[in-house]
């Protein structure tokens, strides 16, 4: 396929190629299998939702790369992977969930045609889409060969994004802001959740101008209530109630790339307590965003925002951020790096983060979030211009 139908510019596609290159040589791999639909697309450009079956990226340490999965997809790999269209490579359907046969089998035969019989190879054992029975089958068709785990190594190579990425995180993050608009706007007792989240997803998917909007890989949190003492609750048809706090937690997403967003919505009069933690949490927000500069690490974020929070008496644990960027379902973060008080990882220009130190109480939840990027010189830089603020509705 011309590279002028890609995503990326060619030179964008070798610079990816050669950093994941350079990980497997220090790792000892002759090849790499990859399965993340993410990573396949950070290195091949292949972008379908066809990854509920067996698919992935072969790479060996010269040559372009390989995308091999089921046949029918292998038209969808001719149309968005940059690669000849040789190296785009189709199994037989008879494959797809058969009880005598595993689509492992197939693959093995390209991984020795590409001279793998008996390398050194990496796969993702760690993944949502390399199955137990998958690795049982590829290690018994390439007997000779040594699978080892490379579980995240292609997904430490994503986390400096290159300008081109962060131009359609930019992208992604106008449309970060018109979603947040739109729920925000649309909050009222009586409103049904799930017609608000129909409009949430038809400002997503609109998106700003010429930016088109594509689906996110999480679908819109937005529990109320009791609801909101809970992290990951979707919707459900009841209205909205006056005395309850709403938390949404969204992203825009252009051209698979992500920039979530959480703000939160209170119908009525808040209690003190949930005005005095916003004052807490934005304090919090603002002293981790002022350590979140190049040289400092990922846990300087976490503990800035927590001894913020120890001085106003409120006690929180656990997770405050992760890398974002280019992903699919079921998750919007990179799984590599972490914003928390025992990750280590040295912050580097280019690196971007949804940092994400939310409140979950007994009785409410309270979320304010950043989309931040590192950059060159002084503090992060929050991606979305959307008040940092618990927004009050009477």
């Amino acid at each position: 396929m011309p590279i002028t139908n890609a995503a990326f510019s060619q030179t964008e596609y070798d610079r990816r190629i050669a950093k994941t290159r350079a990980a497997m040589a220090k790792a000892g791999l002759d090849f790499l299998f990859v399965t993340d639909p993410s990573n396949q697309a950070w290195l091949t450009g292949y972008d379908g939702w066809s990854f509920y079956v067996h698919q992935g990226v072969i790479l060996g340490l010269e040559g372009e790369p390989v995308w091999w999965g089921r046949n029918m997809d292998a038209f969808g790999g001719r149309r968005t992977c940059w690669m000849a269209d040789e190296n785009v490579v189709g199994y037989a359907d008879h494959y797809v969930q058969s009880t005598v046969r595993h689509p492992m089998q197939d693959l093995a035969t390209h991984i020795t045609r590409l001279g793998g019989a008996s390398a050194r190879i990496g796969v993702e054992m760690e993944n949502y889409y390399y199955s137990a029975k998958a690795h049982a089958v590829l290690t018994q068709e390439l007997s000779e060969a040594t699978l080892v785990d490379a579980t995240a190594l292609v997904n430490w190579q994503r986390l400096i994004k290159s300008d081109e990425e962060i131009g359609f995180i930019r992208k992604a993050a106008r449309i970060t802001e018109k979603v947040i608009a739109k729920a925000i706007d649309r909050a009222a007792p009586g409103v049904r959740k799930n017609e608000l989240v129909a409009d949430i997803y038809h400002a997503g998917i609109t998106g700003v101008d010429d930016d088109w909007g594509d689906y996110p890989a999480i679908v819109p949190l937005t529990p109320s209530g009791l609801d909101a003492t809970a992290a990951h609750l979707t919707w459900d048809g009841a209205p909205m109630k006056a005395g309850e706090a709403t938390f949404f937690e969204l992203s825009g997403c252009y051209r698979r790339y992500h920039a979530p967003l959480s703000r939160t919505v209170y119908l009525g009069k808040p209690p003190q307590e949930m005005l005095d933690a916003e004052a807490a949490q934005i304090e919090g927000i603002a002293a981790g965003l002022d350590m979140a500069r190049a040289g400092n690490r990922t846990c300087d974020i976490a503990n800035a925002f927590m001894d913020v929070l120890a001085k106003h008496g409120i006690s929180r644990e656990g997770r405050m951020g992760y890398p974002i960027g280019l992903s699919y379902p079921p998750d919007w973060g990179e799984r590599s790096a972490s914003i928390r008080s025992e990750d280590e990882t040295i912050l580097e220009p280019g690196m971007t983060f949804h940092f994400m130190p939310a409140l979950w109480m007994d009785s409410w939840g309270l979320e304010t979030t950043e989309t931040i990027l590192i950059t060159e010189d002084g503090p992060a830089e929050a991606l979305c211009q959307v008040d940092r603020k618990l927004f009050i509705k009477d």
